[in-house]
């Protein structure tokens, strides 16, 4: 059980991607947390920011960068290891000890298999939110749709890039807000 309701920690996470198979010897690694904070009380989002990782069993193709804008290059000039992202999860954004969400179970998942196959500790408490169900619950629509269909059911104007963890956090923490407050 999260111990801090404050504040819930939305993630969006970006991987290594291929148009077709996955390239033999390749796993999908995270190459982006988008991350921010939504006060429970107040509605306000802070903190938005994306942690570039370098991916340790992939590299990066054209069809991943076409669709999340990320390059080698931007991973070789700011990419930390997974490790390090996992440790500023936990202590800029405390992810152990409050309730965390994303958009669907794909985050969760990714989060789960990567720690797992590197040997280092899941960053989250037991508290996750699937705001992609939550929504369609909400809307008492008859399947999931995606983010950005959320984003302009809701009215609101998709920002920044999609596909960028860093603006899909702050994306979803506003259909987030909206599903607490409505």
């Amino acid at each position: 059980m999260a111990k801090k309701l404050d504040k819930i920690v939305v993630v969006d996470i970006e991987a290594t991607c291929w148009d077709g198979k996955v390239p033999k010897g390749m796993k999908s690694d995270i190459i982006e947390v988008g991350v921010c904070l939504l006060d429970t009380k107040t509605g306000e989002i802070s903190e938005n920011e994306g942690i570039i990782v370098t991916p340790e069993r992939s590299t990066i193709s054209a069809f991943c960068t076409k669709l999340t804008t990320i390059t080698p290059e931007l991973i070789q000039k700011e990419g930390i290891p997974f490790k390090e992202a996992l440790t500023i999860l936990e202590e800029k954004y405390l992810s152990k000890s409050r309730t965390w969400a994303s958009y669907g179970a794909y985050d969760l998942r990714q989060f789960h298999f990567q720690c797992k196959a590197q040997g280092l500790i899941y960053p989250f408490g037991p508290s996750h939110i699937n705001v992609k169900t939550l929504f369609a619950l909400k809307k008492k629509l008859e399947r999931e749709i995606g983010m950005d269909e959320s984003i302009k059911k809701l009215g609101f104007e998709l920002e920044g890039t999609h596909h960028r963890g860093v603006d899909d956090a702050r994306n979803i923490a506003k259909i987030l807000n909206w599903i607490l407050n409505n």
